[in-house]
């Protein structure tokens, strides 16, 4: 426990350190560019404080769950004896069909880290405000977190086949550049923006650990090289998925009108 409180403590001082920046140039700018005194300034205090605790508590959090948790399952699911469920197997016999367990296990993670991040919750939220319903906060969570589930069960296979990240960056690419030019225009910004906030606080830290933990036991694999580029499949993924989610809604919204059309 002791040690535990230590260990806060520092997180505390290193979080404060990065915070402090943010806050002189706030300050300095409302008492020396605008030259007003600040408002709720003893509200505005407390909730620096309740930033700098939370930020603290999730870092220490990171470190001590979310970390070794995303990388324990990624090495227990990509064991050789686990796989093949004999003792002593070694992964030199296995090829990339064997590690399914893999590929369900981030799909399953990227779908629920996604659902459960903060800031897709707070775009979807102000998305279905702005656009009166138009656009469904459920349906926007949804189809992102569906890009993110793909795009992280996608990085694994090419973690586990050792092919070129930048192949797949290049083809996600081409194709988030075709549906630029033929989906809704009113979508395309959320689904840009979408692509980034499905890789924050919830998503980062377990998608990170999944690839460092599986480039770390797959035989041949570098965690330098191969265990990064998961979270470019994270953001990747989602905006494909969005704009994919508006143009099927337009094209069923075009053929609920020409249904509803009278005879000519």
């Amino acid at each position: 426990m002791i040690g535990l409180l230590h260990e806060f403590i520092e997180v505390f001082g290193e979080t404060l350190r990065d915070v402090m920046p943010i806050i002189a140039i706030l300050f300095l700018f409302q008492v020396f560019f605008l030259r007003k005194r600040v408002p709720n300034l003893k509200r505005i205090i407390t909730g620096f404080v309740y930033v700098l605790l939370g930020l603290a508590l999730f870092l220490l959090g990171l470190e001590k769950a979310l970390f070794p948790l995303g990388k324990l399952m990624a090495q227990q699911l990509s064991n050789p004896e686990f796989i093949t469920g004999l003792a002593g197997a070694t992964a030199d016999a296995l090829t990339w069909t064997d590690y399914y367990w893999v590929y369900l296990f981030a799909l399953a993670i990227g779908f629920s880290t996604a659902i459960a991040e903060p800031s897709l919750l707070a775009v979807a939220i102000k998305a279905e405000e702005i656009s009166a319903g138009a656009i469904s906060k459920w349906g926007l969570r949804i189809a992102a977190a569906i890009g993110v589930a793909i795009g992280i069960a996608l990085g694994t296979y090419r973690i586990v086949t050792g092919t070129p990240l930048h192949y797949y960056i290049i083809a996600c690419y081409v194709i988030v550049i075709i549906q630029t030019w033929f989906a809704p225009r009113a979508i395309v910004p959320l689904a840009y923006d979408s692509g980034g906030v499905t890789t924050s606080t919830v998503t980062v830290p377990l998608v990170a650990a999944l690839g460092l933990g599986l480039a770390d036991t797959i035989p041949g694999r570098s965690p330098l090289l191969d265990g990064f580029g998961l979270i470019a499949f994270a953001c990747l993924f989602p905006i494909i998925s969005v704009m994919a989610y508006a143009q099927l809604s337009e094209f069923r919204s075009r053929g609920h009108k020409r249904r509803q059309a009278p005879p000519q």
